[in-house]
């Protein structure tokens, strides 16, 4: 109902009056455009093109209110000198300001609706991929406040300490784990409390499951009799093992970013945002980043930085912004009658995502979460949640998990498992048929690259989204070790009282052939999109930004988000998006970055075994 609403946030970054203005909205907006007040207008029509830039300037603008941008809109803001304008293509995640009345968005629960809901989400889709049965892939992502961390799984995962000391081996100096380590603290508010792992004072809030549902404790009983270590926190000393998940989730409702970050601080006079504006191109003298053009409305407006611009859209949005904006690769841009302002040809480049299948297994007691699907049931569920934000709607029900190594040699985990005590079909847009439970599982580090590149001049077309699914053997091979080694989690002893016939692949899915075909028709993405503008030394021919998030050959610009990660990390991707924020917040106040030394981290014994 919210997108319905067409308006802007307004506090003025001059005005000391933010209560009295936001009041008087509906009338100020009449003579107001982004903060530009009746006077201003006159004078800036009867001044020079550089008077008016002035007037309608800010010192930062940030492109997209997602799990980046909200981070930034707050840091940034702490400095009351420092003024800065968020802009968001999609709407607000409240209405009227209440987020019970938006609860498909903050009811944990009812995640799966906003994957399938055109709304909030950009609805993306990848081209034909060929090396799985010409599949076209739905990719749903993030076009709300608070961006895919309104719309995900809530599972808190930072990835293994080793893909961070990785990030710095590949160019991203100064992004190791004993650089990172310190800003997910910074960022977190664990319900555990704070330890040399874990944050006690940030915005984020981090929690574990409450349902102590028995299909979870019996598929982490399974995976200890199949050999495999308990952790008690995946995100500390030890990610190798099984245990339970942490989740963005607090008494009960969806912490995203815009709850964690944007809201705190969206009565700071110096903070405007704007929503349902979509950014169309960035504006350049030369090579130095000027402002942006947005569209609002059906207007086309400009709006200028005398700082930075500093974009904040994700995997997709940021490098296709760069190539509408001529930075990518000028070949490209020449085809499409693109004025080239860079030369820059990382940009859509190195894109990496995690796929996952789901082994289902049908449950011989009505214990799972089908009957939670009923229409009874479910108008239980949620009144319960909008009562007091209890109940079986107050979790994603991804409790439990685990990570482990593919085979012997491998010297950190590169498959993850996530625990569902449900049947989840087609991204959830197809209802489940019957008392069933599943995990969620896929390796971690494939080895197939793909691109993105524009399909035309018009900001409004999806790119062209190529993410070259299983174009490797390795690829192939680590899917096989995926199912093979869930199967045999699932055949332990502690699941055999719940345990029917496997749904799929199925039982008459064994060889190695039949496992590849299933693999093909089944697989999917699990929401990681990344390394699109990838981070690393000013020398590399394939890298966007340097190590201070700096788009590299112009000025003024920076990329802040999962697009600059070099490599994708071990796990989901939304904590290490807020970890990239959180630093660069600190890099663009010229702050040192915070370190933490010599922290231990958990090494296998010996890497002559598997587990």
């Amino acid at each position: 109902m919210s997108y319905l609403i067409k308006g802007v946030k307004w506090c003025s970054p001059r005005s000391q009056m933010g209560k009295v203005t936001r009041s008087l909205f509906k009338a100020h907006t009449l003579k107001n455009i982004l903060g530009i007040n009746e006077q201003q207008l006159k004078i800036s029509r009867a001044s020079s093109q550089l008077g008016s830039e002035k007037a309608n300037s800010y010192n930062y603008i940030i492109v997209g209110a997602g799990s980046a941008g909200c981070v930034l809109a707050n840091r940034l803001t702490e400095d009351p000198l420092s003024s800065v304008l968020l802009l968001e293509a999609g709407p607000k995640d409240t209405f009227l300001g209440s987020k019970r009345l938006m609860w498909k968005i903050h009811m944990p629960a009812a995640l799966t609706y906003n994957l399938c809901d055109e709304k909030y989400n950009w609805y993306y889709h990848t081209t034909s991929q060929k090396h799985m049965d010409n599949r076209v892939m739905y990719w749903p992502r993030g076009r709300v406040w608070g961006g895919s961390s309104s719309l995900n799984a809530m599972v808190y995962i930072r990835g293994h300490a080793e893909d961070y000391n990785r990030w710095s081996r590949e160019g991203a100096t100064g992004w190791d784990y004993e650089h990172c380590l310190p800003y997910f603290k910074k960022a977190q508010t664990h319900e555990l409390g704070p330890n040399q792992y874990r944050g006690g004072n940030g915005p984020l809030h981090v929690s574990r499951g409450k349902t102590n549902h028995p299909l979870h404790q019996a598929f982490l009983e399974a995976t200890q009799q199949a050999g495999y270590p308990f952790t008690d926190d995946m995100n500390g000393y030890q990610q190798e093992g099984f245990g339970w998940m942490d989740m963005t989730v607090h008494q009960g409702q969806r912490w995203s970013t815009a709850s964690a970050y944007l809201r705190p601080a969206i009565s700071r006079p110096n903070l405007s945002v704007a929503e349902k504006t979509l950014v169309t191109k960035i504006l350049f003298q030369g090579t130095k980043c000027i402002g942006v053009e947005y569209v609002k409305n059906g207007q086309t407006k400009k709006v200028f930085a005398n700082k930075e611009v500093i974009l904040s859209g994700g995997a997709i949005n940021s490098p296709q912004l760069l190539m509408l904006s001529g930075i990518g690769n000028a070949d490209d841009l020449k085809k499409l009658g693109i004025p080239v302002v860079c030369h820059l040809p990382g940009v859509g480049q190195n894109l990496q995502d995690h796929l996952e299948l789901y082994v289902q297994q049908k449950c011989t007691k009505p214990i799972t979460l089908y009957s939670a699907q009923k229409p009874l049931k479910m108008m239980r569920i949620g009144l319960e949640w909008l009562w007091k934000f209890t109940g079986e709607g107050a979790t994603a029900h991804l409790e439990s998990g685990g990570f482990i190594r593919s085979e012997p040699g491998v010297p950190h985990p590169d498959i993850q498992f996530h625990f569902l005590p449900s049947q989840v079909i087609d991204h959830g847009r197809v209802a489940s048929t019957m008392e069933a439970y599943q995990v969620h599982v896929g390796p971690m580090r494939s080895t197939s690259v793909g691109w993105l590149k524009l399909k035309s001049t018009d900001p409004n077309d999806h790119p062209i989204i190529e993410p070259n699914y299983l174009s490797t053997e390795r690829d192939i091979w680590e899917f096989r070790q995926c199912v093979k080694l869930t199967r045999e989690i699932f055949a332990q002893k502690a699941l055999e009282k719940f345990c029917g016939p496997e749904i799929q692949p199925g039982s008459h899915v064994q060889s190695d052939k039949d496992i590849d075909a299933f693999v093909r028709q089944k697989a999917d993405t699990a929401y990681h999109p990344s390394c699109t503008c990838k981070m690393g030394q000013p020398s590399d021919s394939t890298a966007v930004v340097d190590p201070q998030t700096k788009v590299i050959g112009v000025e003024n610009l920076r990329v802040v988000d999962a697009s600059i990660m070099p490599s994708v990390v071990s796990g989901n991707l939304n904590a290490p998006t807020i970890m990239i924020a959180e630093k660069a917040a600190d890099i663009i106040k010229g702050l040192p970055s915070l370190q933490e030394k010599n922290v231990p981290v958990y090494k296998p014994k010996t890497l002559e075994s598997q587990r």
